[in-house]
């Protein structure tokens, strides 16, 4: 199991994200927009694939936040927070891809979904792509459990 990291890393990444996305509402549509939602598209796909713990995000948290704030005895499996950067990169993608091929509806919804998850996460502490990976993983888990007791032999 990938060590733990400490949960209020991702809420602070979030708070990051959140402006960039903000900033790419704000200036859309333009160059600097697309290539500013392709660049966080970027730092995304550092935390789907590498994991949370290897984004610069992280790093900064590590380096220059945490030491500032009180110990934590919160830590939480990066798992989640991972599947939720993968999420957030299909947005990024889909949104950059709208504003690159003149769709700018479709990247303003993209982006904006995507805002609104960053936000809630990093106001609320509440990260919907976590929750969504928790959910499907109790729900492959208990048709997992579900097929293996319909296929056990009956004596």
């Amino acid at each position: 199991m990938p060590s733990l990291i400490d949960s209020r890393g991702p809420q602070f990444a979030a708070a990051l994200t959140s402006v960039v996305l903000a900033v790419v509402l704000a200036t859309s549509p333009s160059v600097f927009a697309t290539g500013l939602l392709g660049l966080q598209a970027v730092l995304f796909a550092v935390g789907a694939t590498l994991g949370v713990q290897r984004t610069p995000h992280a790093w900064l948290f590590r380096r220059v936040v945490r030491p500032r704030l009180s110990p934590t005895s919160d830590w939480e499996d990066p798992a989640p927070p991972r599947f939720a950067q993968a999420v957030g990169l299909a947005f990024a993608v889909v949104g950059f891809l709208g504003f690159a091929l003149g769709g700018t509806a479709v990247g303003l919804v993209a982006t904006g979904f995507a805002l609104v998850a960053a936000l809630l996460n990093a106001v609320f502490r509440f990260c919907l792509g976590c929750e969504v990976y928790l959910l499907l993983k109790r729900i492959t888990v208990r048709s997992g459990a579900r097929s293996t007791a319909s296929t056990a032999p009956t004596h």
